[in-house]
């Protein structure tokens, strides 16, 4: 393989891996819409649509190994695929978070919610800005924007604290909806979770960039 076959190949691990975190944004928006609209066989076609983001996970690997061994590739070069690996594993765990949300909301299945939804879509849209922002970022190698969304992963923390302080409260206050209350908490750690993975994929991208690795975010909460 030239050297200008190299860099297409690379360009091209770049372009699969924008494409795969397009597709896990989706879920994550679309789960949560899902849960709102009480929509049960939306959430039963995002749980088939996961299978395959997480193909697209171990074709992107395939590519990024195959490329290891095959190139040997040296300093920058090898950062950038080291960074396509863990982003791509960190993107699958979002995916599967969503995919978990999707699985709450069938459990629910045609039960009211206990409680109008108002922090947990505000957690959502946050932690969606957020992947779609590192993406970004990552293409652009943007090293500001990846220490800003480490920092911005204490908003989604306020907001997660926010939703389990008030359904504490109304399960204390009224006892039999702790079982529908539990189910929105599980969605509300799952948002917390996927901002926590845009924070690894933020790290990811200040590494490919400087060569260092450090552990950027230290929550507040």
């Amino acid at each position: 393989m030239t050297r200008e076959a190299f860099r297409k190949a690379l360009e091209g691990l770049k372009e699969e891996l924008l494409e795969m975190g397009n597709m896990v944004s989706g879920a994550v928006k679309d789960s949560v819409e899902q849960l709102k609209k009480r929509d049960l066989q939306g959430s039963r076609r995002l749980i088939k649509g996961d299978l395959i983001i997480n193909k697209k996970r171990f074709e992107i690997e395939d590519r990024c190994l195959y490329l290891i061994a095959t190139q040997q590739p040296m300093a920058g070069d090898l950062r950038i695929i080291a960074a396509i690996l863990n982003i791509i594993t960190d993107l699958e765990r979002i995916g599967d978070h969503a995919e978990g949300i999707a699985k709450i909301n069938i459990m629910i299945g045609k039960d009211p919610l206990v409680k109008p939804l108002i922090d947990i879509p505000r957690m959502s849209d946050k932690a969606v800005s957020m992947l779609e922002r590192s993406l970004k970022a990552f293409i652009e190698g943007d090293v500001e924007t990846a220490h800003t969304l480490c920092s911005e992963d204490d908003e989604v923390d306020a907001l997660y604290e926010q939703v389990y302080r008030e359904l504490i409260m109304l399960m204390i206050e009224n006892p039999k909806i702790i079982k529908g209350a539990t189910y929105l908490l599980w969605v509300a750690h799952n948002l917390e979770r996927i901002a926590d993975r845009v924070t690894n994929i933020a790290e990811r991208i200040i590494f490919m960039v400087t060569g260092r690795m450090d552990e950027i975010n230290v929550s507040k909460y």
